[in-house]
């Protein structure tokens, strides 16, 4: 039996790829989180690169600079589910903010998330927590089930300011609509899927934002195979294989040290995902 998910749960995710949905907090602590969120995240810039369109700085890795995201990363009930699947080592790779506004035509294409992060082997996993509804009227992340069991499929880069992903990443195939499952969560709820499931997500048509934390976290055997070396931070258990530097939690809000932390760990993730190949040919 698993600290968060049962064996029967365990086995589906091991067989669709992904499960959800999952409790981390209750509506109260969400809203918290939710009013952190808009207080020191609401800058709506995308700056540009020759790769695509990013997402705005403080909505990439901000547990790197609020004491608040830094918890949320770590919360236990979070930490127990991912435990369950990849082990008692972990670390966090990576974290968006995925923030669509009420009524936007910003969307995500069908894609896997290991095609330009760069790890192997293929162990990561997301944590999607929901800090407002998701639901379908919302854009809520629709998944492709058993399609992590494909391995890592080929895309393209698409550039279209409407895309939320930094180089459009499209899966090369998308996926019947009647074959996908949309994944809707309230507040305080998470999902759980494997790096190499399809998944999407679709404008949001409501009358209200639609606000996500997605966290990529690995077990600390995986490595970046891209020549840039890169940070992560130590979240659980222990870090015998050194492939990342690791980072400081902040200990001010937004602070001279962890902002220079914070503008580190970007420069060196952007440079590596926005020259690699995709994992495909990187195998």
């Amino acid at each position: 039996m698993g600290k968060r998910i049962s064996e029967e749960r365990l086995a589906a995710y091991r067989r669709d790829g992904y499960v959800a949905p999952l409790r981390a907090v209750d509506a109260a602590q969400a809203a918290s989180w939710l009013a952190e969120v808009r207080r020191c995240c609401g800058e709506a810039a995308r700056p540009a690169s020759e790769a695509g369109l990013r997402q705005p700085s403080t909505r990439v890795k901000p547990y790197l600079l609020f004491p608040w995201a830094a918890a949320l990363v770590r919360h236990p009930a979070i930490l127990d589910a991912v435990e369950d699947v990849i082990g008692p080592d972990i670390l966090v790779f990576h974290t968006t903010l995925w923030w669509k506004p009420a009524r936007s035509e910003g969307f995500v294409p069908w894609h896997q998330d290991a095609t330009y992060f760069g790890l192997a082997p293929h162990e990561h996993v997301t944590a999607w927590l929901a800090l407002t509804p998701s639901t379908e009227e919302s854009g809520c992340v629709s998944i492709l089930p058993g399609s992590h069991r494909h391995g890592q499929l080929p895309h393209s880069d698409r550039k279209d300011p409407r895309v939320m992903l930094s180089r459009g990443q499209t899966v090369a195939l998308a996926p019947e609509a009647a074959e996908t499952v949309p994944i809707p969560l309230a507040p305080g709820e998470f999902s759980l899927h494997d790096t190499l499931v399809l998944h999407a997500s679709a404008p949001n048509r409501a009358a209200e934002d639609r606000i996500g934390l997605g966290i990529s976290y690995i077990p600390t055997r995986v490595r970046h195979v891209g020549t840039t070396r890169l940070s992560a931070s130590l979240v659980r258990g222990e870090d015998r294989y050194g492939h990342f530097d690791l980072e400081p939690a902040p200990r001010g809000e937004a602070d001279a040290a962890a902002r220079a932390t914070h503008a580190d760990s970007l420069d060196r993730f952007w440079l590596a995902s926005e020259s690699i190949p995709e994992m495909s040919l990187a195998h």
